[in-house]
């Protein structure tokens, strides 16, 4: 077998099953797929495909979108937004997010909080500019709940709600946010995840496989 063919084999074998295993051992990891720049905890995202996990904080400007893959979900990330990914759901800092999910998938924007009626598929689109939450049902029900009422929003159906029910002395609404500043890093140091361990031992291999193609020439006992 020629050198080009046996490293397509070893990168094709390492794409399909290591993000398949360290997926099965953290269901609160995703994958990142961006389609123009994106920032991930405020470090620029060096690829196209990324890891992410709960706690971290996504940002796409004017010229870009991102979604976020897990198995039987699909968060598209519009572009000029600010989420923070939560392994279940995902709150909503400004900007504006599609949720395609059959796994109860809820969005949270200051006290709004979206999620599926039911664990049927579900598709809805979730905006929070200035303030004001844009919730619409596109495939399926939905409920919402604003810190005051809890409501069904029916497929087809639209509505708006304000970010933030608290008020200010002056009786002007106060914002708040989950997710403000630096997102909480995952759960347990960094060397301790899944997707870290999984991640060093494709590493090894990937190096291994790497030194013992380059040689043009057999490995051989050194002379005494």
């Amino acid at each position: 077998m020629g050198k080009s063919a046996f490293r397509g084999l070893v990168g094709c074998v390492l794409i399909a099953l290591v993000p398949a295993s360290l997926f099965a051992a953290d269901s609160n990891a995703a994958m990142l797929y961006t389609k123009g720049p994106a920032w991930v905890n405020g470090a620029h995202v060096p690829r196209p495909a990324l890891a992410i996990f709960s706690g971290d904080l996504l940002q796409t400007p004017s010229n870009s979108v991102a979604d976020i893959n897990q198995p039987g979900s699909t968060i598209t990330v519009l572009s000029d937004s600010l989420v923070q990914f939560r392994g279940t759901s995902l709150n909503i800092e400004h900007g504006a997010v599609t949720v395609s999910t059959s796994r109860g998938v809820a969005t949270t924007a200051g006290d709004v909080k979206v999620a599926p009626a039911s664990n049927a598929w579900t598709e809805f689109n979730v905006t929070d500019v200035d303030g004001t939450v844009h919730i619409a049902a596109r495939k399926g029900d939905l409920t919402i709940s604003d810190g005051k009422e809890t409501m069904t929003l029916a497929q087809g159906q639209e509505t708006t709600r304000d970010e933030s029910s608290d008020t200010d002395s002056n009786g002007k609404k106060r914002k708040h946010r989950d997710a403000a500043g630096a997102a909480p890093a995952a759960g347990g140091g960094i060397l301790n995840s899944p997707y870290a361990v999984g991640l060093g031992g494709a590493a090894v291999i990937g190096v291994t496989t790497w030194v013992l193609i380059q040689s043009d020439n057999p490995a051989s006992p050194s002379t005494p």
